[in-house]
């Protein structure tokens, strides 16, 4: 079920030791996750990030983290607690602050089975996620990853309406590189937004770049245009972590 199998493969060709934690309680099949989702539903931001913060601790040493949506915002967390020595937030949802903020995510409950999880339509999915990929390729990863998210995580990170919940220090000059990327044509996090994330960090000293991908939606790491982000991602880390 992993969106990450391909990314595995090209980085441990390049001699990297990868690590994807599952998140807790996940089901091994998308079919499963799709009937019972698991425990995740009483998580909110800080239990996730906490979830991966023990997985990158258990680690001999610190890890390069990448993150994509959600996880790019984690990815953000871990990098700037100094428990990574860099990170790539890939289409992250914003942090607290930001005058920008992603889309929001609403479904039809008809014949919804978990109070505490929101399940993604394929129509909605596929205007919203899958935007730049034709009708089949849009078909066949709705098929193949797609599962009901969250109401907590969501209401964290304010796709809810809320205000999005976050503790980052955009001012830390201590922490590691950091690469942004975006897809410009992003209807789930639009690119204006991940410019607004990259405007955060400019009283920082620290190494921040932002890649912008014309032509992409928030489905860049998982549909056929995947190769063309993790080679940049691979190239960046090769300028700006030297000992791997």
């Amino acid at each position: 079920m992993s969106s990450w199998e391909g990314w595995t493969e090209r980085f441990a060709a390049h001699g990297y030791d990868v690590h994807v934690p599952s998140r807790p309680g996940e089901p091994d099949a998308v079919a499963q996750a799709r009937s019972h989702p698991g425990p995740l539903g009483g998580f909110g931001i800080d239990e996730l990030t906490a979830h991966y913060e023990k997985a990158v601790r258990a680690l001999d040493s610190r890890p390069v983290v990448i993150g994509h949506s959600a996880g790019g915002l984690i990815a953000q967390q871990l990098l700037d607690a100094g428990l990574a020595r860099a990170a790539v937030a890939i289409a992250p949802l914003p942090v607290a602050g930001e005058t920008t903020t992603a889309g929001s995510v609403s479904a039809d409950r008809t014949g919804e089975q978990h109070q505490d999880y929101i399940p993604l339509p394929q129509p909605q999915f596929r205007q919203t996620i899958a935007n730049t990929v034709g009708e089949q390729e849009a078909a066949t990863l709705f098929t193949r990853f797609v599962v009901p998210a969250p109401r907590r995580l969501l209401t964290d990170l304010g796709l809810d309406g809320s205000p999005p919940h976050s503790i980052i220090d955009p001012g830390n000059t201590a922490r590691g590189p950091l690469l942004l990327i975006s897809g410009q044509e992003d209807r789930m996090v639009a690119d204006a937004a991940v410019r607004a994330t990259y405007k955060l960090y400019g009283d920082s000293t620290a190494v921040t770049d932002l890649k912008q991908f014309a032509d992409r939606g928030h489905s860049l790491v998982i549909d056929s245009g995947w190769p063309a982000v993790a080679d940049h991602v691979l190239a960046w880390l090769a300028d700006h972590v030297s000992d791997f």
